[in-house]
């Protein structure tokens, strides 16, 4: 019994000893080959909401994070966390963080089921990207248009879009303009757009006029009626589209008043 109870405790011993050397190695080693982190970085990554979401264009939270402390990236990149975070951010980096334009996504069709025509009834898999491989791209007529299935709704890490009538909408108070739904979109139809915007064109078809009136009755025809009454040269009409620049344009709403097809919301 004796022996057995001298043989445990050596055991016991050489256990201990490995555990207590093991554990100093590692030590060592920790303090050996650990990454010096920028207390900046810490800092500036405890400011960010944490989504992860990739809208700033790096890899999460953490990679903006540093570029930001390095300087490569502006304290306002983070598009979720909007003016307040950038205000943060600003203090810690001792800089201005200067004004920003809050911006949210916006779905550049207006062909709800009334409105735009439909070629075949399509019963299959429910997402956008499928319908490449169906014919015509999609049973709407016009292939410009929202098919309405939902990729840009399931991208969404914020719930802020959603399909009503057949169309993509976005809630504008939801939205922390991630770009996630226009990186899902494969019709190019979402765009990033001021919040405060007074006036958006909500069409994307590049056909002539005919044909857009043939397959939806709220399309732009690319009249340039909106361009000709600009009062502020804001409105161009490119590729049988009109696009209004933002930056120009001072919302006073003729060009609205003078689109034929209304498609000016």
């Amino acid at each position: 019994m004796t022996e057995i109870l001298i043989a445990a405790v050596a055991a016991a011993a050489v256990c201990g000893i490995v555990a207590l050397l093991l554990g100093l190695f590692l030590g060592f080693a920790g303090e050996a080959f650990k990454v010096e982190v920028d207390p900046k970085e810490e800092a500036i990554n405890g400011c960010l909401p944490g989504n992860n979401c990739g809208g700033c264009g790096y890899a999460g939270c953490a990679g903006l994070a540093a570029a930001i402390a390095k300087g490569e990236a502006p304290v306002n990149q983070c598009p979720v966390g909007g003016e307040a975070v950038a205000n943060q951010i600003a203090e810690i980096m001792g800089v201005e963080a200067g004004a920003g334009v809050k911006k949210v996504a916006f779905v550049k069709c207006a062909g709800t089921c009334e409105k735009a025509k439909s070629d075949y009834e399509y019963t299959g898999v429910e997402d956008c990207a499928a319908m490449a491989f169906v014919p015509g791209g999609g049973p709407k007529t016009c292939s410009y248009g929202c098919l309405g299935y939902g990729s840009c709704v399931k991208a969404c890490p914020f719930d802020a879009i959603h399909v009503v009538d057949g169309v993509a909408v976005v809630d504008k108070d939801k939205c922390k303009a991630c770009s996630k739904c226009i990186a899902a979109c494969p019709k190019g139809l979402i765009e990033l757009v001021p919040y405060d915007a007074a006036h958006i064109v909500q069409c994307s078809s590049k056909d002539k006029g005919k044909a857009v009136m043939d397959a939806c009755s709220v399309g732009c025809i690319g009249c340039g009626l909106c361009a000709k009454n600009c009062p502020s040269d804001a409105i161009t009409v490119e590729n049988n589209i009109a696009h209004i620049d933002q930056d120009k344009c001072t919302g006073c709403g003729i060009c609205a008043q003078k689109c034929p097809k209304k498609c000016i919301l």
